[in-house]
């Protein structure tokens, strides 16, 4: 059987994805030009929630590929952020700047409606607040919305904020207080997570070292900050001596190369899927580099929009992303008890909540 791009159904199959999908849906509507697939892990916590990416991707099978790991990730992000959510996710292709447009956003969002809440989405690489606005109108199942319309606006905010409060988490196992005065980050990427989080850095009296491909956005960052380093490349941030290095860019930061020039001893960021292939975690810690798992870290993004289910508030929502702190150190502690990385230790204690959870959600309660 094959589907609207040409890919056979078995191309998302476990053995292709690694990992055991509830629902893969492949959306065409060549009238408003919309080519998506929407894939649903597992719901074993409840609904799944992840956000929308629209990128122009080289290939159908390159697209089903993404959104595969993507919702898997988000299953475990969504169970060690504390959530009662499952993992999803979903990817418009083309290219956002020139193929989005208000019939292809409310077509997509007439697709998310027909999986009758089994699927929460949100803003991702391409798409924003304001076209969550846009598939709302077709959709009840939509989160990060904008603030005009009761959503949450902007969840970079809390993810800058959760990814802060790991690194104080990282620091402190590291070197037994939380205290980021006087030591020395650098920050690649200072995007809209990135240059959030040097804002927190520096008001926490920590020296900052940044680069970043955009010119405009190092100045922005300069603007606010003078005192910020700058130096070329991530080959130069990564080779200088710096205590922390915060990768906020980018997936795949984190590869054989750069974990072998790295001279900071804690690898703590807001970008998704930072390490390069299976091995690398290893690698870091034969080198006594202590990593802080990306999804848990940096979940205080979905934590914000996730609150946004309920009726936003932003109290509520802080409140709830400062408790990354503390997955953070019992990550670090499991993995110290079991001696295995921090990223297996993450992986570990994400599986455990999601079957023991999901299997008392098989008690039957009546109707």
């Amino acid at each position: 059987m094959t589907d609207v791009f040409g890919l056979s159904h078995k191309d998302a199959s476990p053995a292709n994805s690694q990992a055991r999908h509830e629902q893969v849906v492949f959306c065409s509507d060549e009238r408003s030009g919309l080519y998506a697939i929407i894939a649903i892990y597992n719901t074993a916590l409840g609904p799944a929630l992840g956000g929308t990416r629209f990128y122009p991707y080289e290939s159908e099978q390159a697209a089903l590929t993404d959104v595969l790991n993507l919702s898997r990730a988000m299953a475990y992000k969504n169970a060690l952020a504390g959530l009662d959510l499952g993992g999803g996710k979903a990817v418009i292709i083309g290219d956002p700047a020139t193929d989005k447009n208000e019939a292809l956003l409310r077509a997509y969002g007439r697709f998310v409606q027909s999986l009758n809440g089994r699927y929460f989405t949100a803003c991702d690489v391409g798409t924003y607040s304001e076209d969550m606005d846009l598939v709302a109108r077709e959709s009840s199942y939509v989160t990060g919305r904008t603030q005009a319309n009761g959503g949450a606006g902007d969840s970079s905010i809390l993810t800058a904020f959760g990814v802060f409060q790991g690194m104080r988490a990282a620091v402190e196992h590291t070197h037994g207080t939380p205290e980021l005065r006087g030591r020395r980050v650098g920050v690649e990427g200072v995007g809209k997570v990135g240059h959030r989080l040097v804002d927190h850095l520096v008001e926490a009296g920590a020296e900052v070292v940044v680069c970043d491909v955009s010119e405009r956005a190092v100045e922005r960052v300069r603007a606010r900050h003078p005192q910020v380093e700058v130096v070329a490349d991530l080959v130069a941030l990564t080779g200088a001596d710096i205590d922390v290095y915060a990768p906020c860019a980018l997936g795949g930061a984190l590869d054989d190369a750069t974990v072998a020039r790295l001279r900071a001893r804690i690898v703590c960021g807001g970008a998704n899927n930072q390490l390069a292939h299976p091995g690398v975690e290893k690698e870091l810690a034969d080198r006594g580099i202590l990593y802080a798992p990306d999804y848990v870290v940096n979940s205080g993004g979905v934590i914000q929009v996730a609150d946004e289910i309920h009726g936003f508030d932003m109290g509520r929502a802080k409140a709830k992303a400062t408790q990354i702190y503390d997955t953070t150190l019992k990550i670090f502690a499991t993995a110290a008890e079991d001696g295995v990385p921090p990223a297996v230790a993450a992986d570990r204690l994400a599986e455990r909540r999601m079957s023991e959870v999901g299997r008392i959600r098989g008690i039957w309660l009546g109707r």
